[in-house]
C-alpha cells in the first residue's frame, strides 16, 4: 500500500478527497509524478513542489494484466494502465483499471477517466482509471 511521506502528503490529501492533483517544480514549472527530491527535469536538489489540479482524463499508452498477485489487497488478475494525461503528454500516470473484472483496453489511444478507489483492507485512496466513450 502507498504510504504517504511528507513530500506525497498533499497528492494523498487530495486524492482521499476526489481530487487529482501533480506537483509542479517551482523552478522550471514542470509537472513531476511522483514528487522526488531533486527535479527530473531542471535537476534542480529544492524543487519547492506546489501541488495543482491535474486533468482528469486521458489515454491509454500501454497496460499490462496482472495474474499473480504481489502484495495483499488487490485481487488478481486486475489491468494496469499506463495513461497521457490530455495535456501531459510527456507524465506518466499509472494506475488499476476500474471496476474488477473489467476487460482490458482494445487498443492504444483507448479514452479513460480517473476515478478514486479505497483498496481492500483500507489505506489511502488510490487514482484508477475507467474506460470511457470515445
Amino acid at each position: 500500500m502507498p504510504v504517504p511521506d511528507e513530500v506525497s502528503a498533499p497528492f494523498w490529501e487530495a486524492a482521499a478527497d476526489g481530487r487529482l492533483v501533480l506537483a509542479r517544480c517551482s523552478r522550471c514549472e514542470t509537472f513531476v509524478h511522483p514528487p522526488e527530491p531533486v527535479c527530473p527535469h531542471c535537476h534542480h536538489t529544492d524543487p519547492r513542489f506546489a501541488f495543482e489540479p491535474a486533468p482528469t482524463t486521458g489515454v491509454v499508452r500501454s497496460w499490462t494484466v496482472i495474474r499473480q498477485s504481489f502484495l495483499p489487497g488487490f485481487n488478481v488478475p486486475f489491468t494496469l494502465l499506463d495513461v497521457a494525461l490530455d495535456g501531459l503528454d510527456d507524465l506518466r500516470l499509472i494506475g488499476r483499471l476500474a471496476p474488477e473484472g473489467r476487460e482490458p483496453p482494445e487498443h492504444i489511444g483507448e479514452p479513460v477517466h480517473v476515478v478514486f478507489e479505497v483498496p481492500a483492507g483500507g489505506g489511502p485512496a488510490v487514482p484508477s482509471f475507467v474506460l470511457s466513450e470515445p
